[in-house]
């Protein structure tokens, strides 16, 4: 397990649309642990593939107690309910937050690190997390999403923002 470099905006690669996962094994396995080292190291509560500069459709998030750390290998959103309002923040954009309108409930499936189906419910930070996370595997950045976007502020633990 090691700590990876984390991209930061304006690269490039953060941009680009990642590609689909098709071999689970002892590398995806490295992988997943150094994202989750890296995103606990950085104090965030999500990591995306792209945010150290590799284009997989792979994410991490640890945004409650609840479920703990999830790892979500090529994530689709099933469903959408509601709304939020919320601050984000990103660990590629240091300096920044935003406010962000997202779904504030979310049915997400994918695959665990040993390929099997999973899927997961989640509401208010949970669901922003996950619609934040996915966002970065199509080149989104939470800038591009903004109502308005400030100077960062220390955000509240349950707030999150990644």
């Amino acid at each position: 397990m090691a700590i990876r470099l984390i991209v930061k905006h304006p690269d490039p690669v953060l941009r680009e649309r990642a590609q689909e996962v098709t071999k689970f094994n002892a590398n995806l396995h490295k992988l997943l642990d150094d994202m989750a080292d890296t995103m606990y190291d950085a104090d965030g509560v999500g990591l995306a593939a792209p945010q150290i500069g590799i284009l997989k459709r792979i994410f991490v998030v640890d945004a409650d107690e609840e479920h703990g750390l999830i790892e979500l290998i090529n994530p689709e959103i099933v469903s959408k309910e509601g709304e939020q309002l919320g601050v984000e923040g990103c660990l590629s954009i240091p300096g920044l937050q935003g406010d962000v309108r997202r779904a504030n409930k979310v049915v997400i499936k994918g695959f665990n690190r040993y390929g099997e189906p999973v899927q997961y419910e989640g509401t208010e930070l949970l669901a922003r997390a996950f619609q934040h996370e996915l966002d970065h595997l199509n080149g989104v950045l939470f800038i591009d999403l903004a109502e308005s976007v400030y100077e960062a502020r220390k955000l509240a633990p349950e707030q999150g923002g990644e």
